[in-house]
């Protein structure tokens, strides 16, 4: 019998960051076309005060990357009055075994715990989108778009209180 391994956050450090990057060469070519590379997400958070990021591990191994963002920033394309998904993946191995339902769950308890009220993302849609995971996991559809050509639905997640 396997036990279930646990799934947390972890620092990326200079001797983690190539591991986390070499991840985003893990996804099928849709779901490449969907998310950005862990490369690009890192450069983009060490250039904005309001990005928070993190891998995501399950035990020891790093299967994943997890970045937000707090508040509007207009240089940083946010614009979203609380909490923000910016980046959120979970390697092509680790697919599909529940790992990534347990990493958000994860990151909803937080952001409860610290009593925030809503979870916003956007993702882009057709073949390789989350937007069916997302949808699985509560988020709904706001009518607002994201991206470069607004080709990304903006979606959102009542949070509740914190028990």
């Amino acid at each position: 019998m396997n036990a279930i391994p646990d799934i947390h956050f972890m620092r990326i450090t200079c001797t983690t960051m190539n591991q986390i990057c070499d991840l985003s060469e893990t996804l099928s070519p849709a779901q490449r076309r969907m998310v950005a590379d862990n490369v690009r997400s890192m450069a983009e958070a060490s250039f904005s005060p309001s990005a928070w990021m993190r891998a995501i591990y399950a035990d020891e191994t790093p299967i994943g990357f997890i970045m937000t963002h707090t508040g509007s920033d207009y240089e940083d394309g946010i614009d979203c009055p609380g909490v923000f998904l910016w980046r959120f993946m979970i390697g092509g191995a680790w697919q599909g075994k529940g790992y990534g339902k347990r990493a958000l769950e994860k990151l909803i308890q937080h952001l409860k715990a610290m009593g925030i009220p809503l979870l916003y993302t956007s993702c882009g849609q057709g073949e390789g989108s989350p937007e069916g995971f997302y949808r699985k996991m509560g988020f709904t559809p706001t009518g607002g778009h994201y991206g470069e050509d607004n080709d990304e639905i903006e979606l959102v997640l009542q949070l509740g209180r914190s028990v």
